[in-house]
C-alpha cells in the first residue's frame, strides 16, 4: 500500500511539473506563477498588456476579461503582475475597479501606468456616465506600482466631446503615455483616429492642443516608445479591404511632433482573436513586446473575443532602427533570445 501510494504521489508530481504554467506558494502571502510559454497567465483571462519597468522589476498591467458564453466584453477591474526574471510572475490584488471612477459606469478597458514625480499614474479607458456620453479616459494615482490607485481628478481627463471630429462615441480609448528626455509626458489614444497631446507636469491635465496623427490602417491600441533617437508608434491595424482581424503595425519619427513614417506590419493577427494590443518595454537589456490572443481555456470557458490571454515575444531591431517582424509563438520567451538583437 505504501509503495502504491508513493507511486501515485510521484505520478501526480510529474503531472504537476508538466503543467504550464504552475502555481506554487512563495515565501510571502501571494502565489507565484511559473510561466513556461504563452499565454503567460493561465488561471484567468487577461488582455491589453501594458508593461512598466521600475528598477529590477517589470510590472505588467492588464485588463481582466470576465465574459461568459457568447458575451462580447465584461471587464470590471484592472490587474497587475510583477516579475524579476520574465519566468516567475507574482499576481497582486486588483489595482482598481471601474466603479472607483465615480463618473464612469462600466468597461475597464485598456490602460497604461507610468512613474513620475515619485508617484505612479494610471491612465485607463472607461464608459462615461450619461453626463458625457461615450468612452473616456481617466487618470488615477498611487504611491506604489501595485496600487491601490485612486482617481486623481474626480472627473475624466479626456471625454468624447474633446475630439468632436471623431467618427463614433468609442474613439477615446486605449491611452499610452510616454515621458521624453526633456521630462515632458505625452499621451496618445484613439480608435480609428489616433490623437496625441502633452500632459501638464501635474499629470492630470492636457497641456495645449489635441492633434490627430492617424497612421495608415490605424484601428486602436497605440503604444509609444523610444530607442536611441527614434520614436515608435506601434498600434493595432486593420486594412478593411483585405483583413478581418487586427494586425500590429508601426510608424517612426525623429520627434513626437512628427511627421510619422509608416513602416508596415510588425505582427500578424492573434490566434482566435479579432483584437490585438501591443505593449513594449526594455528590461535588463532585452526588448520585449507583449500581446494577447484567445487560445486559453479556463474551466468551462474557452478563448473568445471577450476571453483573451496575454503573451510575450522578443522584440528585435534592424541596424537602421526598423523592427524585425514578430512571429507569435507558443514558446514565447521561454526559449532563449536570438543571438543577434
Amino acid at each position: 500500500m505504501k509503495r502504491n501510494l508513493s507511486v501515485a504521489l510521484a505520478g501526480l508530481a510529474a503531472l504537476a511539473s508538466s503543467a504550464t504554467p504552475s502555481l506554487v506558494r512563495a515565501a510571502g502571502p501571494e502565489p507565484v506563477i511559473v510561466s513556461r510559454g504563452n499565454p503567460i497567465i493561465r488561471d484567468r483571462f487577461t488582455a491589453d498588456p501594458a508593461p512598466l519597468v521600475v528598477g529590477d522589476t517589470l510590472y505588467l498591467y492588464t485588463g481582466h476579461d470576465q465574459a461568459r458564453g457568447d458575451a462580447m466584453f465584461d471587464m470590471r477591474e484592472w490587474l497587475v503582475f510583477s516579475t524579476k526574471d520574465m519566468k516567475t510572475w507574482t499576481p497582486h490584488a486588483p489595482i482598481m475597479n471601474v466603479k472607483d471612477f465615480k463618473w464612469a459606469k462600466q468597461d475597464a478597458w485598456a490602460s497604461q501606468a507610468i512613474e513620475k514625480n515619485g508617484k505612479f499614474y494610471f491612465y485607463a479607458a472607461v464608459e462615461h456616465d450619461d453626463s458625457h456620453p461615450g468612452k473616456a479616459i481617466g487618470v488615477a494615482v498611487s504611491d506604489r506600482p501595485t496600487g491601490p490607485f485612486t482617481d486623481a481628478r474626480g472627473s475624466a481627463l479626456i471625454t468624447n466631446q474633446m475630439t468632436p471630429e471623431g467618427k463614433h462615441s468609442w474613439e477615446d480609448i486605449d491611452p499610452t503615455v510616454f515621458t521624453d528626455d526633456d521630462g515632458v509626458t505625452w499621451i496618445a489614444w484613439g480608435n480609428r483616429d489616433c490623437y496625441i497631446a502633452k500632459l501638464k507636469a501635474n499629470m492630470t491635465e492636457i497641456d495645449g492642443p489635441i492633434r490627430r496623427i492617424t497612421p495608415p490602417h490605424f484601428e486602436e491600441g497605440p503604444w509609444l516608445h523610444k530607442r536611441g533617437g527614434l520614436y515608435y508608434l506601434t498600434y493595432a491595424s486593420l486594412d478593411r479591404t483585405t483583413q478581418s482581424d487586427e494586425h500590429v503595425s508601426y510608424a517612426t519619427a525623429t520627434s513626437l511632433d512628427g511627421p510619422w513614417t509608416y513602416r508596415g506590419e510588425l505582427a500578424k493577427s492573434a490566434k482566435n482573436s479579432f483584437t490585438i494590443h501591443a505593449g513594449i518595454a526594455e528590461f535588463k537589456g532585452q526588448w520585449y513586446i507583449f500581446l494577447h490572443n484567445a487560445t486559453l481555456t479556463v474551466g468551462d470557458q474557452g478563448g473568445a473575443i471577450g476571453r483573451r490571454a496575454v503573451t510575450v515575444e522578443y522584440l528585435r531591431y534592424n541596424p537602421d532602427g526598423t523592427l524585425k517582424p514578430v512571429v507569435q509563438t507558443e514558446a514565447g520567451v521561454s526559449a532563449p533570445p536570438p543571438s543577434v538583437n
